[in-house]
């Protein structure tokens, strides 16, 4: 990929996205690990609904730690995989506790050693909340990266991040990860995107083949 790839992607993101950020809401570090950790395969959206019922319930980490796990299933429901989201929810509580003070660990390691955190949520809580420069791919990310013809269409989701992470300057990755968001997200969708008034309709994949 050439230089000017690259700047033409990076200009029309910052003119049409010059303030995506994080739309999941949260209050404390432990909410936000959890609201990540419930947005498995499911939008921000329906997560925040469920969020701001399920803390407004428990109002600490203690009282997470001691729910009722079909109360919180029940609460969970609507995202999909409740019955291991449920499990997760409490069982991070708990560690956090005992393990870390009542605190989410900086540490990548120890993120990903806790109930349903992976590579992409331990990254997205780099992020969000230690600002640190990283680029966690999701389902957005893999779509707009592949349509643009910044990674092979067969790159698996590590591959992708390894790639756009040699692409773009570290400097530029938080911003650009929430970018790629929401362009994929508002724009680029994965039905009906809105390629006639992108102007990267250019050097896009799928444009081209339309």
């Amino acid at each position: 990929m050439t230089l000017n790839k690259e700047k033409i992607i990076k200009e029309y993101f910052d003119e049409i996205l010059p303030n995506a950020g994080c739309e999941l809401n949260y209050t404390t570090d432990y909410s936000f690990l959890i609201a990540v950790m419930l947005s498995a395969q499911t939008t921000d959206k329906k997560v925040n609904k469920v969020t701001e019922k399920l803390f407004s319930k428990y109002k600490t980490l203690e009282e997470l730690s001691k729910a009722n796990y079909d109360d919180v299933y029940n609460i969970v429901l609507p995202l999909g995989l409740a019955k291991k989201k449920a499990q997760n929810v409490i069982n991070i509580s708990k560690i956090l506790l005992t393990k870390y003070n009542g605190h989410v660990p900086i540490n990548k390691f120890e993120l990903t050693s806790l109930p349903g955190v992976g590579n992409k949520t331990a990254n997205v809580v780099h992020v969000e909340l230690f600002k640190i420069p990283e680029f966690p791919v999701d389902t957005h990310v893999l779509r707009v990266s592949k349509r643009l013809g910044l990674v092979n269409e067969d790159d698996n989701v590590k591959e992708v991040e390894e790639k756009l992470k040699e692409i773009f300057l570290e400097k530029d990755y938080i911003k650009l990860h929430h970018q790629f968001i929401h362009f994929g997200r508002y724009y680029c969708k994965a039905i009906n995107p809105k390629c006639q008034e992108c102007k990267l309709k250019e050097i896009c994949q799928k444009a081209s083949k339309s």
